[in-house]
Order: structure tokens, then sequence, then C-alpha cells
């Protein structure tokens, strides 16, 4: 019987910890266009779009993804994500020409600094306000 109540309860604690997630596309606020700015003008394949869904729980934004019509680009896949804090970007982009290419731009003390990583060329690049500082091939 002990062994029920334990379930019983494990089960009715998870279920009031349970948070409401809900998502809204609508403009991108303040803060994200601000960001989305500041990375397309070093990182112009970094798109700049002001549409973008949020994931909200709680009320508060916990993650923030941008959709694209792929029609008619070279893209066959684009993904780009916003973290809450608005200073760290996480994109994915694969294309014919590029192959599967993806990393992170972060916001540093007022600089855009990315990491790149290409499966196509295996290379490594880390770049600050749009100019390679460091960039490796793995073999």
């Amino acid at each position: 019987m002990r062994k029920y109540l334990s379930v019983l309860a494990l089960i009715f604690t998870t279920v009031s910890f349970a948070q409401n997630i809900t998502s809204k596309q609508e403009d991108a606020n303040v803060e994200q266009y601000a960001l989305l700015t500041k990375v397309n003008q070093y990182y112009p394949d970094i798109t700049l779009n002001k549409t973008i869904t949020n994931f909200y729980a709680d009320g508060k934004i916990i993650d923030s993804q941008q959709q694209f019509d792929l029609k008619g680009t070279k893209f066959s896949s684009y993904k780009l994500g916003i973290e809450p804090d608005n200073k760290k970007l996480l994109f994915e982009y694969v294309s014919d020409e590029t192959g599967k290419v993806y990393g992170d731009v972060s916001i540093f003390k007022g600089n855009v600094l990315r990491t790149t990583f290409s499966e196509k060329t295996n290379q490594i690049e880390v770049s600050l306000n749009g100019k390679s500082v460091y960039l490796t091939t793995i073999k």
C-alpha cells in the first residue's frame, strides 16, 4: 500500500508543476529586433525578419524561433532561434552550395561574436564583428 501512495504522490506532484506552454506568431519585440539587426549588420547570411514565433511559459518567453518560406531560395532548411535573454542567436541552414552550417552568434560587451560549424568543409570558424579571428579544419 505504501508503494501505491508513493507513486500517486509522485504523479500528483509532477502534474502540479507542469507548465502551460503556448506559442504566438508576432512581431519581434524591441530587444529581439535589435539583436537581429546588429547580427545582420555583420553577418548578412543571418536573415533579418520582423516576424517571430515566441514560446511562452507562465507569461514569460522561454524560446523564440523564426519560420521562413524557402521557396525560390537556395536553402532546403533554414532555422533561427533567439534565446530568452536576447543576447544569443542560434542558426542552422542547409543548401547544396554550403551543406549544413550551424552555430551561434552572441553579443559580448557590444561586440558580435560568431561560432560557425560547417559539415561540408569540416571547418570551425570564430568571427568577431564580421571578421574571422580563428579558422581550423577538422580531419
